[in-house]
């Protein structure tokens, strides 16, 4: 982000024992534009050129799919370290600066990237959405290697490249803008009417298939699903002897709240630049990252979560949730949630209980979007995250956009002035299955996560929207890890930390602050467990 001048504003940090061997970094990037400059990945015209923009290719990232994403690794698993790609994040700015010029200048047909499987996923699926043939020639892609075969070509993954369709007419153009960012510029085929999708090397046909073969019409695989042995159907029955009350709430929420999940991130964000672009209205921190509209009243935020321990718990009450929560962190802020994107990480899905696992996970996210009215726009599926047998937690993780038609109502976390009412809004707590307590404090991943009522979630959330959008609310955030109790700590914390919720764009209103740290009063009535009712 940084090299690129993309703030960063927004993100997670979970750590379990389940991605010791297998860290994942999901990444979601996302842009602004008028409508009508968007441009499809979609192959038309037969008679235009196929262009290849950006770095040469070179080994790096052949195999990126087959071998980083389709197998478990252990011990033996150094000569696979080849097939990760070489990033070149000037080269990528550059790149982006000229593809952005190409678009505006509405000098390309089409353009896509080359991701996993390099040149032969983008332009087969280019040619199977346009209906149209592609004829490429391998020998022509410029080579950072010497000898490499057109299988290599095709499927390598080096990174900082774009497939583009452009009318011959307007190739010198193009070519010319893609010379003043010292880019590479090559025709390497041409669009026709077959449908097929033909590789050429020298004057050779060393690749003949259909493109809807590759990109729409390949073999559907089902893996026969078994539910883990380890899964229960009923939640913990809690009692003293398995999970005794603690005798200082006191010392158990500041044990919480120095726990790895729910301490402070503040060492990961402040590394990157999260106000480049001068669009930031709510640096991280907050439940969600907000940003205007340069030149409108407008603006979005956009947020992320998943809880894998939920999820492997209950996979799919635990990909509900990830969708609610996420939804939750927007309406926080006074923003209306409208679509997601999700990065689905898995172990190996040979294996029935991963199946499983998946299925349930996909079945609750969409149950829960359609609760919401947040379609799923994007999206990717990883694999095969296991290292010596052992599987991640399912963790489907959930990127959320929410929208604004005037950014200057949102609100962030932190309390705001003395005196001001606390309202708990949603039913209480009282659960410890999969919770931040019940690992921290206990010492135990067990149980059932409780299911989401969909139908009250979508009331409260729309409920806190307009309280914010009528300017009712000074502040609002969400009760996820950690339970009320860090909730409360959390936005006691934020109303005196220099930052720690603070607004940047000067030309909106900035919430009143007493100049020095609040806390919080609160009463949770009579309870059997006041421990679940904070924690939980």
């Amino acid at each position: 982000g940084n090299c690129l001048g993309i703030p960063t504003v927004a993100g997670d940090v979970y750590f379990e024992d389940a991605y010791q061997e297998n860290p994942l970094i999901n990444v979601m990037s996302l842009g602004v534009m008028p409508v009508e400059r968007l441009i499809l990945g979609t192959a038309s015209e037969p008679g235009s050129v196929g262009i290849l923009i950006g770095s040469s290719t070179g080994r790096d990232g052949i195999g990126g799919v087959s071998v980083l994403a389709s197998q478990e690794f252990d011990e033996h698993s150094a000569e696979k370290r080849p097939s990760v790609q070489v990033g070149d994040p000037f080269t990528e700015k550059k790149l982006i600066e000229a593809c952005l010029i190409l678009l505006h200048e509405h000098l390309v047909v089409s353009m896509q990237d080359l991701g996993a499987a390099g040149l032969t996923s983008s332009s087969s699926e280019m040619a199977s959405k346009g209906f149209v043939g592609l004829d490429l020639h391998a020998d022509r892609v410029p080579l950072r290697e010497a000898d490499m075969e057109p299988w290599e070509i095709m499927i390598s993954e080096s990174q900082e490249r774009m497939l583009a369709i452009v009318e011959p007419a307007k190739l010198e153009t193009v070519q010319g803008i893609c010379d003043r960012w010292d880019l590479d510029c090559t025709v390497i085929g041409e669009v026709t009417d077959t449908k097929m999708l033909r590789i050429h090397w020298h004057g050779e046909v060393v690749g003949d298939i259909p493109a809807r073969r590759l990109a729409d019409e390949s073999p559907m695989i089902r893996t026969p699903s078994v539910k883990p042995a380890y899964m229960v159907d009923q939640p913990v029955a809690v009692d003293d002897a398995g999970y005794p009350q603690p005798h200082d709430l006191g010392a158990a929420l500041t044990e919480l709240l120095a726990a790895p999940n729910i301490a402070s991130k503040r060492w990961a964000w402040e590394q990157y630049d999260y106000i480049v672009q001068a669009n930031t209205v709510q640096i991280p921190g907050s439940d969600a990252a907000v940003l205007r509209i340069k030149g409108t009243e407008r603006g979005i935020a956009f947020s992320n979560d998943c809880n894998g321990r939920h999820c492997y718990l209950d996979p799919y009450r635990g990909a509900k949730a990830a969708v609610a929560e996420a939804a939750r962190n927007l309406s926080c802020a006074g923003a209306l949630p409208v679509a997601v994107t999700d990065c689905l990480n898995f172990g190996n899905p040979e294996k029935g209980e991963i199946y499983w696992q998946f299925e349930q996970a996909v079945e609750g996210i969409a149950e829960a979007c359609e609760a919401l009215d947040t379609p799923v726009v994007s999206g990717n599926v990883s694999f095969y995250n296991e290292s010596f047998g052992q599987a991640i937690y399912p963790t489907p993780m959930i990127g959320m956009l929410g929208v604004y038609d005037d950014v200057s109502i949102h609100i962030d976390g932190a309390f705001k002035d003395e005196g001001d009412v606390i309202v708990l809004l949603g039913p209480p707590a009282g659960f410890v299955d999969g919770s931040e307590y019940q690992k921290v404090h206990h010492g135990k991943v067990e149980g059932r996560v409780p299911d989401v009522d969909l139908a009250l979630e979508a009331r409260l959330q729309a409920a806190v929207r307009e309280a914010i959008a009528r300017r009712l609310l000074k502040s609002a955030h969400d009760c996820a890890e950690g339970g009320l109790a860090v909730a409360l700590a959390e936005s006691a914390i934020a109303s005196g930390a220099p930052g720690g919720a603070q607004w940047t764009d000067p030309t909106l209103p900035k919430p009143g602050r007493s100049g020095r740290w609040l806390g919080a009063d609160v009463t949770i009535g009579a309870v059997e467990r006041p421990d679940l009712a904070l924690f939980g």
